[in-house]
């Protein structure tokens, strides 16, 4: 015999469904976004010269600084993306904030890399939007 479900558990179910996999798609970019951040701070650890030099930026600082900053916040966000999986209220908080850090960090150094600093800023945007759109009592009934 098949299993009759009614409106509000079908709503439920869809709602659920919604969620968790904004809430996947949230995990899954801000991994990419980390990673990425990762390798964006090796490479301008050890090589300085992959990057465009701007002589009057106003928040000009070290190239391996900058290096180090993107190493840190992508070795993070790839931790917090890992624990977006378990759909954890402190996940949820610690990957906005630290999606928040990815923008700020790449609008910084934007003239140094242009095109890269701009596609984390639109990743991190997602990661944010998916991540705040889900409503608490649908991550609590997963």
């Amino acid at each position: 015999m098949a299993a009759t479900h009614t409106p509000h558990h079908t709503h439920g179910t869809t709602s659920q469904l919604w969620a968790g996999g904004l809430t996947v798609f949230a995990a899954v970019m801000l991994g990419i976004t980390g990673l990425v951040g990762v390798f964006r701070g090796i490479m301008a650890i050890a090589e300085d010269d992959v990057f465009l030099t701007t002589p009057n930026y106003v928040f000009q600082w070290d190239l391996t600084g900058w290096g180090w900053v993107h190493l840190i916040v992508g070795a993070v966000a790839l931790v917090v993306s890992f624990g977006l999986y378990r759909v954890s209220t402190w996940a949820r908080v610690a990957g906005v904030a630290i999606a928040a850090l990815v923008i700020v960090a790449n609008f910084l150094s934007l003239p140094y890399y242009p095109a890269w600093s701009i596609l984390m800023i639109a990743m991190s945007g997602f990661v944010i939007w998916a991540l705040c759109v889900v409503k608490s009592d649908d991550t609590a009934a997963r």
